[in-house]
C-alpha cells in the first residue's frame, strides 16, 4: 500500500472576510501581513479547524478584554 502525500490548502478568515494569502505563509506571517488593514489582528486569537478533504479554515478571533 502506497502512502500519498497531498498539501493542505489553508483559508484564513477574520470578521467574516477572507484574507488573501500567498501559499506557504505561517499564521504569524499572515497576521503581520494583514495587520496594516486590521490592526486588531496583532492581539487576535488563532483558531484552526481540523482539515477536511485537504482544506483547513483558520480564523482570527478578536481578543476580548479591558484596557489598563
Amino acid at each position: 500500500m502506497a502512502i500519498a502525500i497531498s498539501p493542505i490548502v489553508k483559508r484564513y478568515r477574520y470578521n467574516g472576510v477572507d484574507l488573501p494569502t500567498p501559499p506557504g505563509m505561517s499564521e504569524a506571517d499572515v497576521r503581520a501581513l494583514h495587520s496594516a488593514r486590521f490592526p486588531e489582528l496583532l492581539n487576535a486569537e488563532v483558531v484552526a479547524e481540523e482539515p477536511v478533504d485537504g482544506r483547513q479554515e483558520i480564523t482570527f478571533r478578536r481578543a476580548v478584554g479591558t484596557k489598563g
